[in-house]
């Protein structure tokens, strides 16, 4: 008995000398918190989307308050209200911030692009991407396996008949299915823009023919006609400059929209031209 006493009191002093140690050490080696820090870590929204490009909140909170170059509108789920609220602690200015939302450039369920082999294997973009390509005949098309949705930390995107379609009340432009997507076909587009291109490929005109059915062919017809010069091609990928776009005037987009053969370079309205992309691709798949 007085030996279980004994050693009873023995792990009671070996407790008693580490857990003094442990409270020296965490007195001499304790971290001074910033509660500028902490202000601008409780104003933002919270969602550790990754969006602002810094490893969660708490990163981007570190790096507004410290590093005089780092935008206080970088956090897109707080929108508004928040970047003026992190300009207001910080002291900076802020800059215009222009609504965002995720678009698809790809047009694979209505171009009816077919699959040239069945994938077996996890159900990821990435994984499939790395097995030929994926399985579409199209190799710039939407893999399909739902990276996106699963990666979007607002639930902004759901899969129909293997294809993401943005909800677009939900999405807050973070870019985290930007970042998700192997074949790159996702996109910030900005609610102000006039048109649209829902086609990423890469391919000659004669290839993509074979495989789609509206597909840009790179025929840069585009290119020559729009009478403001928006419109470039940057390794074959067709790309508009929505600046120049809107600066030029509201005629600026019917030209280049009316001469397209393929009738892929189309007008944009915003979120209204999201649920038509919706209700066309739900008709195609019934």
């Amino acid at each position: 008995m007085k030996l279980a006493l004994g050693g009873v009191a023995l792990l009671a002093c070996i407790g008693l000398f580490f857990g003094i140690g442990l409270a020296l050490a965490a007195h001499k080696f304790a971290v001074e918190t910033d509660p500028l820090i902490e202000e601008v870590l409780e104003s933002l929204a919270g969602a550790q989307c990754g969006g602002c490009g810094y490893p969660g909140c708490e990163g981007y909170a570190i790096a507004v308050v410290n590093d005089p170059d780092v935008s206080p509108n970088l956090c897109y789920p707080g929108k508004e209200s928040v970047a003026e609220r992190i300009a207001q602690l910080t002291g900076k200015k802020m800059a215009e911030m222009e609504d965002m939302i995720a678009l698809v450039r790809c047009s694979r369920l209505e171009g009816r692009v077919s699959h040239k082999h069945e994938y077996i294997g996890f159900a990821s973009c990435t994984a499939a991407n790395l097995a030929f390509g994926g399985p579409s005949s199209c190799n710039y098309a939407c893999i399909g396996l739902g990276e996106c949705a699963q990666a979007c930390p607002f639930d902004a995107i759901t899969m129909k008949d293997s294809f993401p379609l943005v909800n677009p009340d939900k999405c807050v432009s973070c870019g985290t299915c930007v970042k998700s997507c192997p074949k790159q076909v996702i996109v910030l587009q900005s609610l102000k823009a006039r048109v649209y291109v829902p086609c990423a490929t890469k391919d000659l005109g004669k290839n993509v023919k074979k495989v789609c059915e509206v597909g840009c062919i790179s025929c840069q017809i585009c290119v020559k006609k729009c009478p403001a010069g928006a419109v470039g091609s940057e390794n074959g990928l067709i790309q508009i400059d929505q600046q120049k776009c809107l600066a030029y005037g509201p005629d600026c987009h019917e030209v280049c929209v009316e001469k397209c053969p393929r009738d892929i370079f189309r007008k944009y309205d915003g979120r209204n031209v999201l649920a038509r992309n919706t209700e066309n691709r739900l008709k195609l798949a019934s």
